[in-house]
């Protein structure tokens, strides 16, 4: 095999539709754009959701709900994720360097998901109710 003998495979490039070439072409004429109407003028179509002029489905449904921007800065934790992390202080640049939340994470919350029964002291990470009790139980405390 050679360079100048490499081409693509059998079906795989098609020539294109060259339109409103003549009738042998089977696009001449209207060019497969049928008769008259705004789609088979030059220029003419509408905006994407319009609907002739009746009421568009996005405008007659109700508005509902909010999704913050923000939320991609809080990040959680759970206690069995603080168990097996196997250390004694816990800050913000701890988990991150162990993965456990992401990079653009600035605010971080322990939740009550398993359990823990190692001492562990939490600094300028928050805690949800029911963790702070379990964090407590356990012997650590939040800083």
């Amino acid at each position: 095999m050679e360079l100048n003998t490499i081409k693509p495979g059998a079906g795989s490039k098609k020539p294109r539709r060259r339109v409103g070439r003549g009738i042998g072409s089977g696009l001449g004429k209207t060019a497969g754009r049928g008769h008259k109407g705004q789609k088979s003028r030059a220029g003419g179509y509408h905006k994407v959701g319009f609907e002739g002029g009746q009421m568009p489905l996005q405008r007659r449904l109700p508005k509902r709900g909010f999704k913050s921007h923000n939320l991609k800065f809080n990040g959680e934790i759970s206690l069995t994720a603080l168990e097996l992390l196997g250390q004694d202080e816990v800050d913000l640049l701890m988990l991150k360097a162990a993965g456990l939340v992401a990079e653009l994470v600035r605010n971080v919350k322990v939740i009550k998901s398993g359990a823990i029964t190692r001492k562990v002291v939490l600094k300028g990470i928050g805690a949800t109710a029911g963790a702070k009790a379990a964090i407590e139980a356990a012997g650590g405390s939040l800083a």
